[in-house]
């Protein structure tokens, strides 16, 4: 499935209820543009553009005022407050943001509702400001997609088990809460790229903690199990497929080479894992897991395996190429 297009509304960024990360927020003025659209969650604090170096201010961002740039335009005159102000707003500015509880001066309250910026603030300093609004948009301008699959905390790695419907996604999932493992999701997985390397797997809202298991039909995996048999999120590092068992097809016996999953342009590593009357899949899906665990620490047992093996050949064709290299040599005085 494509990843959703981003882009959050003010009015989004509002709803979020920034206060829970220990940043208050408040509307000044500019409530006619709270469907403005942030599109990057880079914030820009270029106090120069208030003295017309105003080139570089991108469209899409958030503009931070701290301390410095309310002193710079209240040393100005009124005139050339509001002309400082009509050309930083001309840049397609979704908000600005006033750090640290200072005071807007009465043009860039009348210049934001004219131009429709709406003109936030809040008594966070300006660079905790900053981290935690970029923290805020980072989490809701990531690229995301939703998968049908599994996703469990397994000793603390990630697994996403996937695999056509009706295939026991679901069954293998319920052993291995059994066998004390955590649900992060199932069914639907909802997936978003952070930092450009990290996916992080979730649930949604309305079918968190629950699963879905044919004969039993949904039941509530905290309520039976606990708080600690589920949680709320969890980085995907491991993807197992699930497919059915086909008679005379080749399966991986040695795990050689290495085969990835791609999710959002990222490769997480893949393990095909062939289901069958007799075999126990939970268990197979948690040693694969602790395997990918001592594999990422460096510990590859089947390379380990087939370098001891190549060694071994070696040593025979050494011999050969000298095959005097065992024997005695003659002692003084004998032949």
């Amino acid at each position: 499935m494509a990843p959703a297009t981003t882009g959050v509304t003010i009015a989004a960024l509002l709803r979020s209820r920034p206060e829970t990360v220990g940043l208050p927020l408040e509307l000044v003025s500019g409530a006619a543009g709270l469907d403005r659209r942030i599109t990057s969650p880079h914030i820009q604090k270029t106090g120069l553009a208030l003295a017309g170096f105003d080139a570089y201010l991108s469209a899409g961002r958030i503009l931070i005022f701290g301390e410095s740039e309310i002193r710079y335009l209240e040393s100005l005159a009124s005139s050339s407050r509001v002309d400082a102000l009509r050309r930083t707003f001309a840049h397609g500015i979704p908000a600005v943001m006033i750090t640290g509880g200072l005071t807007a001066p009465p043009e860039l309250t009348i210049e934001s509702e004219r131009a429709g910026v709406p003109l936030l603030s809040t008594g966070i300093p300006t660079p905790f400001a900053i981290a935690k609004v970029s923290a805020i948009l980072e989490d809701s301008l990531a690229a995301r997609t939703i998968i049908h699959a599994v996703l469990m905390d397994i000793i603390g790695l990630g697994v996403l088990i996937v695999g056509e419907s009706g295939i026991g996604k679901s069954e293998c999932a319920l052993d291995l809460i059994v066998r004390g493992h955590r649900l992060v999701a199932d069914d639907t997985v909802e997936i978003r790229r952070r930092a450009e390397s990290v996916l992080i797997g979730t649930c949604p809202d309305l079918t968190r903690h629950h699963m879905e298991v044919r004969g039993l039909g949904l039941i509530n995996i905290k309520d039976l199990f606990g708080v600690a048999s589920t949680r709320s999120s969890k980085r995907v590092e491991l993807v197992v497929q699930l497919e059915r068992w086909e008679p005379g097809r080749e399966y991986e016996r040695l795990g050689l080479d290495d085969v990835y999953y791609e999710i959002l342009g990222l490769h997480v590593p893949l393990l095909r894992m062939p289901v069958a009357p007799g075999r126990n899949v939970s268990i197979l899906v948690e040693v694969a897991a602790r395997n990918q665990l001592l594999r990422s620490r460096g510990h590859h047992a089947a390379r380990k395996l087939a370098a001891r093996l190549e060694q071994q050949l070696r040593e025979p064709e050494a011999e050969e190429l000298d095959p005097h290299a065992d024997r005695d040599e003659p002692t003084e005085g004998e032949p």
